[in-house]
């Protein structure tokens, strides 16, 4: 099939390369003549493992194109994939401006049995919302479906590749065997293809997405109880994950979830209920916990220095959101360098990945470090934000000498206390009792 992809965003730049793959033409199509200059030269502007790799094979194989060119991408496709960005507005539902702009802007151009596919995170209606407009510039009726994205940031590749299971959003079943089709190499081991109105699909991410954080914000709330209790959160955690009602997945407190999906979708879905008069109390406390938090670790190193962060050095592990990207939006890590400095603090990070990003932001007000250990040269505390795998076994007696103290504040749970305690660390986590050297 002949695929247009409009937005080079995460999604797009994953979906268009992923069905580039399995042996369709895409041509993926931006606004920004920056990106698809750099993207025709080779150069992937996020950070996603495989995705490189995967790009530069269908590139070379004459399979995926990057393009400003809408008009000529648009005339030529079976399917136009839309896939730009859908921000958060100041009252919390999603921005659909973009999208507004290219459902116009593809109509004069789109073929009477192209079909249009929303694959960006859209409120329920939109998909309505753009089969009416197009029916009104087009003066026929055009094909929309909907066809919402379950991608981790760190594994999108292999869950684009081997789906939990495929959504589509449709009106007539002739749709539906066309997205089938297109989906068949990606679904051969038996996971499900479901059908549903565009409503019901539209809804389905949203809720997918407010349930893991919802479950997210649970064990985090129960793991604060832990620690007032005299418990620990991973014995809890692991009494519970063991009913298979309960599982294990999202069930791992820490110092709050970020990124670019889960904060939102809680927001925008809170705004669809409020919408309709529904009142959602469950979503609200789900983003007020995750909010609290993300505080969570800098009042630990607030209440051990007694307030008194001026003049002092804090070592940072990990800035990015989650582990595997660079993606920083949200992330607790910016929380707690905003605090820091904002008390007077010296701040010291290093990370894999979203090094540049926070840059951007900060510029020389903190101090970046090409390795984890020369973060900590000179450092009061190390303060643990992000679970990348290269902080899990660190050198503990090379940490010590390079910390002014063995002090480590650790946001994910990534040490055994009592291995952190034989280690000669004062050692703060989440839901568990804080150990000190023994004496």
């Amino acid at each position: 099939m002949k695929i247009a992809v409009v937005g080079t965003g995460y999604v797009g730049l994953v979906s268009g390369t992923c069905f580039a793959d399995s042996g369709n033409e895409v041509t993926c199509v931006d606004i920004d003549e920056q990106k698809i200059e750099q993207l025709n030269q080779g150069q992937i502007p996020i950070y996603e493992p495989g995705l490189s790799e995967l790009v530069l094979r269908c590139v070379a194989q004459g399979r995926l194109h990057f393009t400003t060119n809408l008009p000529h991408s648009i005339k030529q496709a079976d399917l136009v994939y839309l896939a730009v960005g859908t921000p958060q507005s100041e009252d919390g539902s999603a921005d659909l401006t973009a999208l507004k702009i290219v459902v116009d802007q593809i109509a004069p151009h789109l073929p009477d049995e192209a079909i249009v596919v929303i694959k960006s995170t859209v409120p329920v209606g939109t998909n309505e919302m753009a089969y009416q407009r197009l029916k009104e510039l087009t003066g026929r009726e055009c094909h929309v479906a909907s066809n919402p994205e379950f991608l981790k940031e760190g594994a999108a590749i292999n869950d684009f590749m081997y789906p939990d299971r495929v959504v589509v959003g449709v009106r007539t079943k002739e749709n539906a065997e066309v997205l089938r089709e297109l989906y068949a190499p990606f679904l051969r081991t038996e996971h499900p293809f479901l059908v549903m109105s565009p409503e019901s699909a539209e809804l389905t991410k949203y809720v997918a997405n407010a349930l893991l954080s919802t479950k997210i914000s649970f064990i985090n709330e129960m793991a604060n109880i832990c620690e007032k209790m005299n418990g620990d959160i991973n014995d809890v955690r692991r009494g519970i994950g063991h009913d298979q009602r309960i599982g294990f997945a999202f069930l791992f407190p820490g110092c709050g979830y970020g990124g670019s999906c889960f904060p939102k979708d809680v927001r925008a879905l809170a705004s669809i209920a409020r919408n309709v008069g529904v009142e959602p109390r469950i979503m609200d406390s789900v983003d007020d916990v995750n909010n609290r938090q993300k505080h969570v670790l800098i009042e630990k190193i607030e209440t051990h220095f007694d307030g008194q962060l001026s003049g002092k050095t804090i070592a940072v592990w990990g800035l990015a959101f989650k582990p595997r990207t660079d993606d920083i939006r949200e992330a607790p890590a910016l929380v707690l360098i905003d605090r820091m400095l904002e008390q007077g603090a010296q701040v010291q990070v290093h990370d894999p990945e979203a090094t540049a990003n926070v840059r951007d932001i900060y510029g020389s007000r903190i101090k970046y470090a090409t390795q984890p250990n020369d973060a900590l040269e000179g450092a009061d505390a190390l303060a643990i934000c992000t679970e990348w795998s290269e902080f899990r076994h660190p050198n503990f007696p090379e940490m010590r000498r390079r910390l002014n103290t063995p002090l480590v504040f650790d946001g994910r749970n990534l040490y055994d206390p009592e291995q952190m305690q034989e280690e000669g660390f004062t050692y703060h986590s989440i839901g568990r009792r804080t150990v000190s050297p023994a004496t």
